[in-house]
């Protein structure tokens, strides 16, 4: 399987304190030489993992203008779920909490979603495959080693999978602005999948017809519409308010 790149001091050291057997090798610029960029060194020595230090020119040619803050990592990826590893996992799984991002285009919206997801208990986030953001070198970064614990599953067709997810036994919860319900008005304390569409457009009108309930966040200021992975936040930990959590 072909290597991955991550980059920033946050996504590297989640990967080396969680699962360091993952990580190939660690690049460090040579003018870090502060207590963060220390501290990664350790943990890859510590692990085994090769260290290299190189010049900032040489980490731009490899990344690019990304905010790397002179850290990446080459990285042994996680093997992707498909969709019938999401439905065995369904079966052990108590109650289940799902995010659907129904072609969300920025992989710093993905990332950002993945990370809140992750710390909701999400058992997995589902995108698809084909018009949105993936699973990259951004998204990683931005979910702050969320990728590493959280499966992202890509899918084909997105209302193909919410038919298998309701018939798995979830009720399947999509949220727009104009919703006939708020979100505390809906029983999320069952299995559950929160879907929300992409930046600017919304849902999709087949994944709204597949959608269970529509519900919508309150707003009592003047912009039309949030941020999605600031709704989709809010909508996460209102699942985990239902819970008890």
């Amino acid at each position: 399987m072909k290597h991955e790149t991550i980059y920033g001091l946050h996504a590297v050291r989640s990967l080396l304190m969680r699962q360091p057997q993952r990580v190939v090798t660690v690049r460090l610029a040579t003018s870090r030489d502060d207590p963060r960029a220390r501290e990664i060194e350790d943990l890859a020595k510590k692990n085994g993992r090769p260290v290299q230090r190189i010049d900032a020119h040489a980490l731009k040619q490899t990344l690019g203008d990304v905010a790397h803050q002179g850290v990446i990592a080459e990285i042994e990826p996680l093997p992707p779920w498909t969709e019938d590893d999401l439905l065995a996992a369904l079966e052990t799984a108590r109650d289940p909490l799902l995010l659907v991002l129904d072609g969300v285009q920025d992989p710093h919206n993905l990332g950002a979603c993945l990370r809140t997801a992750d710390a909701c208990g999400a058992l997995a986030v589902i995108v698809p495959k084909d018009r949105a953001a993936q699973l990259n070198a951004t998204a990683r970064k931005v979910a702050v080693g969320a990728a590493e614990t959280t499966p992202v599953v890509a899918v084909t067709n997105v209302a193909r999978a919410l038919k298998l997810l309701k018939e798995a036994g979830l009720w399947v919860v999509g949220a727009d602005a104009d919703g006939p319900k708020r979100t505390h008005e809906v029983d999320l304390r069952g299995g559950t999948v929160l879907v929300l569409g992409a930046e600017g457009s919304g849902l999709r009108q087949l994944t709204r017809q597949n959608c269970d309930f529509i519900v919508r966040l309150p707003q009592l200021g003047t912009v039309e519409s949030l941020n999605v992975s600031v709704a989709a936040g809010m909508l996460l930990y209102e699942v985990v308010r239902q819970r008890g959590g």
